[in-house]
């Protein structure tokens, strides 16, 4: 493992061993960061999953109902009733945090009127076109907001995962290599040091003895 390229001196031991405990630590809470993400993320897909088996369910049940009001009034008839629907729903979006992450929470605001049509244009088959793609539209604002928090936290996890990995692998083990590195050095200079004492101690007594 690549260590630091500094000169093992005291003052950047201490550095070292400074930056090697703060990166120890921001590992640590990425890791969790990286777990509470992971788990969201999993409820959330499998939510997801069954949310667009049933929108799917619902879209084919709604198209169904609009052939059969296609067979039974027409399509120019069916297409006077969809151009007489004025009113509209309006689309909120708020955001709620995880981790730090803006997860969108969607509603809508107004109801669509229930017979925007006169009974004696239109048929049952219509009515029950029309409350199908009702339902639909309840189905897919909410489908809408879980894909969108999928998304975003999958984003946000790869990140994470981005820089765990970078701190597990790169920088924790080279900073504890440079602080084992530096370590050795200052320990060999300290051993050099006390044998040169005890050498010079030594020639000292010699030159004493002969003196």
């Amino acid at each position: 493992m690549a260590r630091l390229n500094i000169p093992p001196t005291r003052s950047n031991y201490l550095k070292i061993k400074s930056d090697l405990t703060f990166a120890r630590e921001g590992f640590n809470i990425l890791d969790r960061k990286r777990e509470i993400l992971t788990n969201e993320l999993i409820n959330l897909a499998h939510e997801a999953e069954v949310l667009q088996e049933k929108v799917n369910a619902l879209f084919a049940k709604s198209y169904q109902a609009l052939e059969n009001a296609r067979l039974t009034m027409g399509q120019e008839r069916v297409e006077w009733a969809a151009f007489a629907v004025e009113q509209t729903i309006s689309i909120n979006i708020k955001f709620r945090g995880v981790m730090g992450v803006a997860i969108p929470v969607v509603s809508a605001e107004g109801e669509l009127a229930e017979m925007p049509y006169s009974f004696g244009d239109t048929m049952a088959t219509l009515d029950a076109a029309s409350n199908a793609f009702r339902e639909v539209l309840e189905w897919i604002i909410k489908l809408a907001e879980i894909d969108s928090s999928v998304w975003r936290l999958a984003r946000e996890l790869r990140k994470t995962q981005r820089r765990v990995n970078a701190l597990k692998y790169i920088f924790i083990p080279n900073y504890e290599d440079t602080l084992d590195f530096i370590q050795s050095a200052i320990e060999e200079r300290e051993r050099e040091e006390v044998f040169r004492l005890k050498l010079l101690k030594h020639r000292k007594e010699n030159a004493e003895k002969h003196f």
